[in-house]
């Protein structure tokens, strides 16, 4: 089972890279995001139920390795994974959202205000996830005042 945990929290491998796994994770997840949206206008329903799936095995997975690894190793990604779906959520699928989105989560993943790195002492997995999700959700609110103030 153990190497089940290694999976999810590595995203598929990814964050056996090293440094800049979780740019790279994130990364994927906008590609994947983009040409989804490009083929075919994803039903919300479907992309929340798939960063719940990331969220709830993401905090499983990392909490799990944890003991292996140490807290919030680098080779778990599935942090990022998860906190850039939520910074993609409810927004229009076209190339600058998505870029946007990316910019403003890592900007928010490293800078770490607004009581994101207090997330980081939530005890195992929640810990590992929680800064990541709340920096997502701050990219998301950002580009969502951006689309109201279009209007």
């Amino acid at each position: 089972m153990m190497y089940v945990h290694k999976i999810i929290a590595t995203s598929l491998g990814i964050g056996y890279i090293g440094r800049g796994g979780g740019t790279v994770a994130a990364i994927c997840v906008c590609l994947f995001w983009y040409v989804l949206g490009v083929i075919q206008t994803p039903y919300p329903g479907i992309l929340l139920s798939l960063t719940l799936l990331f969220v709830i095995a993401g905090t499983w997975s990392a909490g799990k390795v944890e003991p292996l690894w140490g807290k919030d190793d680098k080779k778990v990604v599935i942090d990022e994974v998860a906190g850039m779906c939520i910074s993609l959520l409810f927004l229009p699928v076209t190339w600058e959202f998505v870029l946007a989105a990316l910019v403003l989560f890592r900007f928010f993943d490293i800078a770490k205000p607004l009581y994101i790195r207090r997330m980081e002492r939530l005890p195992g997995g929640w810990g590992v996830m929680m800064d990541d999700i709340l920096a997502g959700v701050y990219a998301n609110l950002v580009l969502q005042l951006v689309i109201y103030l279009k209007r």
